[in-house]
């Protein structure tokens, strides 16, 4: 097996071991679609089973966005993005399932109150049990720079309180081609819990991924989060690499599936979905290494010894 698991064009992956399987989420103008397997990189070998049509008009029915299956509760729901066509007007949506089949029936449960522009939403839980809501924001009214923001969720339908700033994009690697944090993802280890998130433009070759910890569990305090620094990020044979999810699996392995581009060139129709394995270094931080090139095969297990330049390369990120 070699890489993409998913061809182009597919982007913004994001994976759910629910009752012993996989399930992918993924959107495109036609509605929202789920692929299910025994093995998360063969996903490409699944059928797409659509579980959701959007409107011809309305609120939800236009640009429908990074859909992501979360299960609360017990019950299957689904956070997208989606607009009017009107860009200005995007946020983020619900989709709740009516039965316990991740395939089955959903209806349109609800929109989340973010205060304004949203896309990219997903959820953190704490050791105890409550929920919060992390997404990608306007700071404003208009376009030109997307903030990370988070907040309590009451219930999967409605956030209580104010959005709180976690990250803004004020290094220059989240500035190229547009002031962009958007994309969180949550990792979560040895009483640390990390953002993974997509800095810069994403229809560049420079999009790439940053990182925030937090080791005291107080999300609310923006303070408590620290911004690592750049992650992974293009190199001679992938570019555009961001938006990722994480797959953990039974046997303790760590994966990431990200999606890159094939051209170096400014777009989004050129993108797939590439995995790869990756390990932790001694701090209990994650080392992602390098992003692969297409085609490369796809290793079925973590090595057991991180290389010596990528160790290098983790620790000066760390001091810098």
């Amino acid at each position: 097996m070699t890489n993409p698991i998913l061809p182009s064009p597919s982007q913004d992956p994001h994976v759910t071991l629910y009752r012993g399987r996989y399930y992918y989420c993924e959107s495109s103008a036609a509605g929202i679609f789920l692929r299910v397997a025994d093995d998360f990189l063969a996903f490409g070998k699944s059928p797409r089973i659509c579980v959701w049509t959007p409107p011809r008009k309305g609120p939800a029915s236009q640009n429908v966005w990074a859909p992501e299956l979360h299960i609360l509760n017990g019950r299957c729901y689904i956070f997208f993005a989606a607009d009017d066509g009107v860009n200005a007007n995007h946020r983020m949506w619900v989709l709740a399932a009516e039965t316990e089949d991740a395939l089955g029936r959903y209806r349109l449960a609800g929109c989340l109150d973010t205060g304004g522009w949203a896309i990219d939403g997903t959820v953190l839980t704490d050791r105890r049990g409550a929920l919060y809501f992390v997404w990608s924001g306007w700071p404003g009214r208009t376009d030109g720079q997307q903030n990370i923001y988070i907040s309590r969720m009451a219930d999967p339908l409605h956030l209580i309180g104010p959005r709180v700033l976690l990250a803004r994009p004020d290094q220059s690697w989240e500035r190229k081609g547009m002031p962009i944090c958007e994309g969180p993802q949550i990792l979560r280890r040895g009483g640390k819990t990390f953002i993974v998130y997509s800095a810069s433009a994403s229809w560049t070759a420079d999009y790439c991924l940053g990182m925030l910890v937090n080791e005291s569990g107080d999300y609310l305090n923006s303070a408590s989060w620290k911004k690592v620094g750049q992650v992974f990020g293009r190199n001679e044979h992938a570019w555009g690499v961001g938006h990722c999810g994480f797959v953990e699996t039974p046997q303790g392995e760590d994966w990431i599936l990200y999606h890159a581009k094939t051209r170096r060139g400014p777009g989004w129709g050129d993108r797939e979905v590439r995995a790869q394995p990756f390990l932790w270094d001694d701090h209990g931080y994650p080392d992602l290494g390098e992003p692969v090139a297409r085609h490369a095969p796809v290793q079925r297990r973590a090595a057991t010894v991180t290389s010596i330049s990528q160790s290098l390369s983790v620790l000066e990120r760390l001091s810098a």
